[in-house]
This record gives C-alpha cells, structure tokens and sequence, in this order.
C-alpha cells in the first residue's frame, strides 16, 4: 500500500514519508520533480520555476541522505518513478546504502525505467531511443548481478491510457515495449542464457485502471495471459513463476473531474475494484491518486483518504479470503478474448515496423495516441461518453471539500527552488572537484564504450557529482532527442460547431489577410502534453495555421518563435504548478518585444487565486479542465482574435 508522494525539499518529502509509514503505508512511492527526471540541476534556465513542484528536487547524493534519513533501506521496498535518469538515481540510492553499511543484495523496490512511454505521453525524456534503451539493459543487467530483489524496469501502461489509449492499445504499446527491452538484454553478452529466465522475473509492470471496471478487469486477465503466452513461445522460460505478469497500479487520473470534485472518490474506488477482485490477475501494489488532483496538488489528509481506501478493503472486506471470482465466466473469458485479439493484431503491426523503438521514431504509436484521444474528448463534449457532473447531472448544492479554493489543495512554499539552488551551490563548494571531474570522464567513457553504464554512476555519486552533471555527460556522448508530436496532417473533425468556426476562422483571414495563426507552447519542463495536442489538433480542424514544436521550451523561444512566425494568438499549456513563473515571463518578454496586442491564453491545473492573478497581469483567458469542449474553447479563441483585430 502506497501513496505517490514528494514535493518541495528532501527535508519536507523525508517528513512525510515518515509520517505516512507511521499511519500503515507499506512501501514507498517516490515523485521526482521535473528537473530530477529531465536530468538538469535546480539553478539551470530550464529548472526555473518547476523545482520541487510536482516531486521532490534530488540533486547529489547529500539530497539522498536527506530524502531517506531515519529510513532503513534494508528494510524498505521502495519504488522510484524515473525514467531517462534512472540509473543515476539508482546509483544514488545505492551510494546511501553502502554508505550506511547496507549490503546492495538486501535492497528491495522498482526503478519504472521505461523510456518508451515517455516519448509517447509523459515527455522526460532525453536521449534517443538507441542509448536509452542500452542504458535499460545496463540497469537490468546490474540489478542481476548485484541487487536480485530489485525490479530493474518498471514497463509501464499508466501514461498510455491518460494519453487515450483504449485497451487495445495499452495492451499492445506496453508489450512491444517490454518485448524491446528483452531482447535487448538477451543480445547482450552479459547474461548468460541459463540466466535469462531469472531475468524475465524481475520485469514488472505499471498500469492504469479507468472506470469502465469490467472491461479494465478483463484487460488485466488479458495481460497476465498474453505475457505467460510471449515469456513461454518467445523467451522459451519454462518456470511458470518467472513468466507471472508482476504489476502494480494507480488507478485513472484522467478521469478525474474539477467540476463536482468529491465525486472522483466513487470513481477511484471503482477502478480500484478492477485489480483487485480478479485473484489470477490481482495487483501486488496500489497507488491511489487523490480526489482532488483535477484541482491542484493534494495535501496530506487526501492523500491518507487514498490510504484509508486500501486499508478498509483489505482489512474490513472479505476481498483476500476467497479464490478467483471470475474463472469460468463465458461474458468474462469472450471480453479477453476480444481484448487479446486486438492486442496480438496491433502487436503484428509494431512487430512488422522493426519493433517500439522504430515505432516511436516514425511517429506511428503517438499518432496513433493523439487520434484516440481525438475521439475520446470528442465522445465527451457530444454526450455520447457520459461523465457525471460534466455533460449530465451537472446541477450541484455547494460542496464543502471546496468551499475555499485555497484550501483545498497543497500550495508548494516558493521559497524551496531558491533554498534548493543555495544548498546545491553549496554542495558544489565542499566536494572534491577534482574527484567528480575524474568520475564524469570515467562516466563518458564507459557511455562512448559498451561498458556497463552503473559502476561509474555510482562512483560519480559518491565522487559529489549532480544530477546535471551526470546528464550532460551523457548528452555529450548521446545527443539530445526530440519525439514526433503526433500533431499534423488533414483535418479530422467534422460536424455542424466544427463548421461554423471554420467559417469564423475564414472571416477572420479576410480581416487579417491571412489564415489565423496559432502558436501552441509548452514552456518549462512539464512534458504531459495530451492536452496542447489535442488544442493544436482541434485548431488545425477549426481553420487555423499552428504552429506547435512539442514539449520543453523557453518563455525565450515561445516569444521569439511567436515574433518569427507572425503569430496572431499564443496558447500556453502547464500542468505542473509553475505557471505563475512561466507565465509572467513570458508576459514580460512579449511586452518587450512590443506584442501587447498579441491574446495570450493558459490551459492547465490552475487554481483559481492564481488565474485571477495571471488574468491581471495580462491573460486573456485561462482554461482549466472543466473547460472540457474543445469547440467551445476554440470559439472564445475566435472572439477574442475578432476584438483584437
């Protein structure tokens, strides 16, 4: 039992853990901030703003301490969400171990390491394909060797269905994923085939569970059985405990609603239902997301509400006591039968282009995201997907959860980035420089070599180096790696509202001489960008010229690209609680380069305080997730270009 936690500081994250075990957490669930996982250290430009805001800023081995003090390692099962930095937060940990006596073969948890799914729909990625999936297999092969409880990669379907996913899909983009990282290690001369079925063990997964419960259950069937199929016929692993499909869950987010909030707790019970009253396909860990996280980020009493949820499920129901509840049942078994079906027939497809890795770079799986997710929002804002306190039911008496709205949510104190910044200045001034520089050279020769990856990131984090410096090595050797948007091509919406914006949209170029254009950003480090997609999508659908280059941009490069594109309207999108930095610098920087008269508006989780500040300063319109219609939104878009013009 776990809850996802992290924000602001070690110091302040240490804390809560502390507090959470002493309240009957089992385990740990660790959330890193965005500079963390896209490897970049509190002072760089790019940290600006999102320090300790959706986790917690690990920098050296020193936050380490910080982050696990009076935690016994050797007792913990610890999980770790990172991905294009996970070896290093690995060697990290294992640093603090041996530095505690710790024997690393005691150590238990998961580093999720999949990279796949990041350029797909969470956007921390950072190298391309090739050496991330080989720094993968370095982990796996470490983990091997010296840590045999530790899940070396976590593959992880959680992201795939928030980026809309359907079953099918899940099912297939997870499984080609893990099929990549297998055989990969198996081409490594490093194990030994003897070995290679221990190997297939550790590999775990992480999926989502929507509120559609039935069909979620059957998806999980369908998963346990296609991976004994694959482990068996692909991998030849004959020891049906290796070929066991290992998962752990978080329920949907995505579903989630800022309209009638308390609502959302009904929901996560249901989906929680969905893995855990199947036994042959029972989740062995849950994370429940908190009901108030459409809003902003929860506070410590919603996230002990999750925790509650699990306890009494586990501890007050008869859930544990009575064997697989399903086996047998003919609607259950033709449901995953279909589910696999489908699942096998994408899976020909990615096998047939040369496996994930070639589907990420041709674009093919997040184009195939974005439409899906196209069609979801769409079924939402016609009424024919129904969503309780959204397109029905939406008349509600007060709710006293949200009485106030700066209470209702966890405000992260802004003076963490800046004491983060000082204490990392300060751990630069007391370590042997020398030292790092010796273990960052080591580190970009065995990234330029095919030696493993893992000895000399954990000697650069005893040697004091950051997490900066041990991605901008790798930069140096890797390069840098920009996915596919998924955004692009003809139009795909139709119908009679879609229709009279275009014909807005056509009077609009009459009056500026052109066809309206539109520049999608997504300033910061916040790579969730489900949402600018699907904005970008609908503009395009509406009549408009957009121009959208992806995630992990500058306030700087917005306005410049704004200038040079002749933009007449600027959408920002950001989800990860740094809007109010992001969004006044780029105000600032529009105001200096004279574009005033240019509407700037903002989508995101933003908290009513700070959309009344933003609006002040000079936001034309803020959008947040009750603002569901995409049509609707590109209407009022339309409105205010038709007063500005």
């Amino acid at each position: 039992m776990r809850t996802y936690s992290g924000h602001s500081s070690a110091i302040a994250s240490n804390a809560l853990y502390r507090t959470n075990l002493k309240r009957g957490q089992t385990g740990l669930s660790v959330a890193f901030d965005l500079p963390t996982q896209t490897g970049y250290d509190a002072d760089h430009p790019l940290a600006r703003g999102e320090v300790g805001k959706v986790g917690v800023p690990i920098s050296h081995l020193g936050d380490m301490r910080a982050l696990f003090a009076d935690i016994p390692l050797e007792k913990m099962n610890t999980s770790m969400t990172i991905n294009a930095t996970a070896p290093w937060l690995l060697a990290l940990y294992i640093a603090l171990a041996e530095e505690r006596g710790v024997d690393s073969a005691m150590l238990q948890g998961t580093v999720q390491n999949d990279i796949i799914k990041e350029y797909l729909s969470r956007g921390t990625y950072i190298f391309p394909p090739e050496p991330s999936l080989r720094l993968i297999r370095d982990v796996v092969v470490h983990c091997a060797a010296h840590l045999p409880k530790w899940n070396p990669t976590n593959v992880c379907s959680y992201h795939l269905q928030e980026a809309g996913a359907k079953p099918e899909e899940e099912l297939a983009f997870a499984l080609a994923t893990a099929i990549a990282v297998l055989d990969c290690v198996r081409a490594c001369e490093a194990i030994a085939p003897d070995d290679f079925p221990r190997i297939v063990g550790r590999i775990s997964f992480f999926v989502n569970a929507g509120i559609r419960f039935v069909t979620e259950m059957c998806k999980m069937r369908a998963f346990v059985e296609l991976w004994d199929e694959i482990t068996r016929q692909r991998y030849g692993v004959e020891d049906p405990t290796f070929r066991r499909f290992r998962y752990g869950v978080q329920v949907n987010s995505l579903g989630l609603t800022e309209q009638q909030p308390e609502n959302n707790v009904y929901r996560i019970l249901l989906e929680t239902l969905s893995v855990v009253l199947s036994k042959n396909a029972r989740a062995r860990a849950v994370q429940l997301p908190a009901w108030n996280e459409a809003m902003g980020l929860p506070r410590e009493w919603d996230q002990q509400w999750s925790l509650r949820l699990q306890q009494i499920l586990a501890y007050e129901t008869d859930l544990l006591e009575f064997g697989d509840l399903f086996d047998g049942s003919p609607v259950v078994a033709e449901k995953v039968e279909t589910l696999k079906s489908g699942a096998l027939a994408e899976l020909a497809k990615i096998e047939a282009m040369g496996g994930a890795v070639a589907a990420v770079e041709n674009g093919y799986m997040k184009r195939r995201l974005v439409q899906s997710n196209s069609r979801r929002l769409h079924a939402i804002e016609e009424g024919t997907q129904k969503v309780v306190g959204v397109n029905i039911y939406t008349d509600s008496a007060p709710s006293p959860l949200v009485s106030t709205s700066e209470s209702a949510v966890l405000t992260v104190d802004a003076s963490a980035e800046k004491v983060q910044i000082a204490n990392l200045h300060a751990w630069r001034e007391s370590r042997d420089q020398q030292a790092v520089d010796r273990a960052l050279e080591a580190l970009k020769a065995a990234a330029a070599s095919q030696d493993n990856i893992m000895p000399p990131s954990i000697l650069a984090a005893k040697a004091g180096a950051t997490t900066g410096e041990w991605a901008a090595a790798l930069r140096e050797v890797y390069g840098e790696f920009r996915a596919p948007t998924g955004v692009g091509g003809e139009a795909q919406a139709a119908g009679e509202p879609v229709a009279a914006i275009r014909a807005r949209a056509e009077h609009l170029a009459k009056k500026l001489g052109r066809r309206p254009k539109f520049l999608v950003g997504k300033p910061g480090l916040d790579g969730h960008s489900n949402g600018a997609e699907q904005i970008a999508a609908a503009a395009r659908d509406c009549g408009f010229d957009v121009v959208y280059e992806g995630i992990r941009l500058t306030p700087a490069r917005i306005v410049n690209t704004a200038l040079e594109e002749g933009v007449h309207v600027i959408g920002l999108s950001v989800l990860s609680g740094s809007h109010l930095v992001l969004v006044e610098d780029v105000i600032d920087r529009m105001h200096k380069a004279g574009m005033q008269a240019v509407p700037l508006v903002l989508g995101g989780i933003i908290p009513a305080q700070d959309a009344k500040r933003l609006t002040k300063a000079g936001v034309a319109r803020v959008f947040t997730p009750k603002d569901f219609k995409l049509t609707a939104i590109m209407e009022e878009i339309c409105t205010l270009l038709d007063e500005s013009v």
